[in-house]
């Protein structure tokens, strides 16, 4: 079945960002999308020629190659005049300018986004660029969505289309392969593993799908499982084309065997978290919260972000700090720290941020373009266990940009303001930093000057603890300006 929208009339003149460019999808059933309207129309010639015209997009297709996809080799006599007529039906639909006659045919003039076999293909390069420079996890975000576009079998509904779509198919199978090996080299082997045994049993023959399967399971500490793939791949092909199987998959046969199959070697995971102010007094009760927001084995659905927020000289960020240092075992993958206010006062871009998170997630070509930016990252975070600290947040549009996707990653932000907008788009915790209790605050002054400074000078120790309201930062001025100066002002003692 074609399913096609129109403008009645055939429309305006359009241009690549006209909401009239017809968007014609080839990768499933035939279809064109125009004008956001869907009407159903034509038939089985209409469909073969729209097709033919669309997976040769750019180039002049001949009248003899439409009829040979319409008839498969046996035409009628009128069978020119018959695609002359289907021609004409289609320009109807898809605007008169889209289909131009070219000598010795027709031409079909759409770019990238007209269709979806050329967004995939399109896709597809993007992602070589990626790899080509180390950024894997960027080039597994390119290929799952243009694997993402496929919608079903093509061309079943055209006949005359079956080369074309074994073709597609197995543009899709390499890509679908090529994505599962990048995969395989970041360490997700649970995942390759469960979409792989889909792949191989719907194309039983595809060795380096097999061979990719055996991998995962090996990697995954499942080397049983592994062996039986093989077992199961030597006897399908044996069955069904009479075939051993080839040099490579015989050669990881006897790797697992032996054990003898290298661990992928782990890319550098990016490790920014400043040194934590020392000594750290008080904050049990803050550190449990972040326990049970941020904590290791949480559900994928719960929230993963926390925002920090309360007065400045709080001790906020020393807070988070102290957090992250404590847990850093729970992020394998890596810590990113930023903070969002520059050495000037003023507020440092987001997207300044992300160029600085790439490069340390190992991305070499960063886009110009924001958006791109984005998804770039949130591709290269996707499935790392990694936790982003964000500190000194303006607002809520520049934390945006830098929340992750993926449900493996945690993100403390600290913000004097409770970022009331991100917490509710985002559904972020918000947990408010109170001063310290006198006694932590005196317990940090001990830790600063000593005990023995602590037993004999009691009351300027309670009015240190006083004077500050329980902003460590100002009782650690305090302290050192005492061990340098041996005196202190009152001023020294207000928080800013």
């Amino acid at each position: 079945m074609t399913v096609i929208a129109i403008g009645e009339g055939g429309g305006p003149a359009m241009t690549p960002d006209s909401p009239m460019t017809p968007d014609i999808g080839v990768l499933g059933p035939v279809r064109v999308v125009r004008g956001g309207a869907e009407r159903h129309v034509g038939g089985p010639r209409e469909r073969a020629v729209l097709a033919r015209l669309a997976l040769d997009a750019g180039r002049v297709v001949s009248v003899e190659r439409l009829i040979d996809a319409v008839w498969q080799g046996e035409p009628p006599a009128s069978a020119r005049g018959q695609v002359a007529i289907c021609v004409s039906r289609l320009r109807k639909v898809l605007g008169a300018e889209v289909i131009a006659t070219a000598s010795p045919g027709y031409l079909m003039r759409v770019g990238e986004d007209g269709s979806d076999w050329a967004r995939f293909n399109a896709l597809l390069g993007r992602s070589r660029a990626r790899s080509s420079v180390g950024d894997r996890a960027g080039a597994v975000g390119l290929l799952r969505e243009a694997l993402a576009l496929w919608r079903g079998v093509p061309f079943e509904d055209v006949p005359g289309l079956r080369a074309d779509a074994a073709r597609l198919q197995a543009a899709r199978l390499d890509a679908a392969e090529t994505c599962a090996e990048l995969e395989l080299e970041l360490g997700l082997h649970d995942r390759v593993s469960k979409e792989l045994a889909v792949l191989v049993a719907e194309h039983p023959l595809r060795e380096r799908a097999r061979a990719q399967l055996m991998l995962a399971h090996y990697r995954a500490g499942r080397r049983a499982e592994a062996l039986r793939v093989y077992q199961d791949t030597r006897r399908a092909l044996v069955e069904q084309i009479g075939l051993e199987p080839g040099p490579q998959l015989r050669g990881l046969h006897e790797q697992i065997l032996r054990d003898a199959i290298p661990a992928p070697a782990p890319a550098d995971a990016p490790s920014q978290l400043p040194r934590q102010p020392l000594p750290f007094a008080g904050r049990d009760e803050d550190l449990l919260a972040l326990d049970e927001v941020l904590g290791d084995g949480l559900s994928a659905d719960a929230p993963g972000t926390v925002v920090l927020c309360g007065p400045g000289e709080v001790g906020k960020s020393t807070l988070a700090l102290r957090w992250a240092h404590q847990r850093v075992d729970w992020f394998p993958d890596g810590q990113l720290h930023a903070d969002l206010v520059g050495v000037d006062g003023a507020p440092v871009s987001p997207f300044v941020v992300l160029d600085r998170f790439l490069r340390a997630l190992g991305v070499r070509a960063i886009p110009e373009d924001p958006g791109e930016k984005v998804a770039l990252y949130r591709s290269a975070v996707a499935r790392r266990k990694l936790l982003v600290v964000l500190d000194g947040a303006v607002d809520s549009a520049q934390v945006a940009p830098l929340l992750p996707g993926g449900p493996h990653t945690r993100v403390i932000v600290t913000s004097r303001d409770p970022l009331d907008e991100f917490a509710a788009r985002f559904g972020a915790v918000q947990h408010t930093v109170e001063p310290l209790a006198v006694e932590e605050s005196r317990s940090l002054l001990s830790m600063l000057l000593g005990a023995d400074w602590l037993a004999a000078q009691p009351q300027e120790a309670a009015r240190i603890a006083r004077q500050a309201r329980g902003f460590p930062l100002p009782v650690r001025r305090a302290a050192a300006l005492l061990r340098r100066t041996g005196c202190l002002r009152r001023a020294d003692l207000v928080p800013a």
